[in-house]
């Protein structure tokens, strides 16, 4: 039987909330326009996380319906938020 050793997994593990936001801002993006499941998905998130997330990102207008609550896409102020977002971590990165 083989050992497995040094396998090297790339999970999304301890993740902080601008992390969360990050990843679905950007899986959006990635998507165009996308359907929940798809952002969910894209972001490696659970149902119960990406909900609360995502409600927040709609209720403050970072995404935006496209389609009554079928697609959904990422406002000016949302690719504002992940440019920042960026940025931070760049500095942040490199500190």
């Amino acid at each position: 039987m083989e050992e497995y050793t040094n396998i090297s997994l790339p999970l999304k593990k301890g993740r902080g909330r601008w992390d969360i936001v990050r990843d679905i801002l950007t899986a959006t993006l990635e998507e165009g326009t996308g359907k929940k499941t798809r952002i969910m998905q894209k972001a490696f998130l659970d149902w119960r996380t990406f909900s609360r997330y995502f409600e927040y990102l709609l209720n403050d207008e970072f995404l935006t319906d496209c389609n009554e609550d079928e697609y959904f896409t990422v406002t000016d102020k949302g690719r504002e938020l992940l440019e920042r977002l960026k940025s931070v971590e760049d500095v942040l990165d490199h500190a």
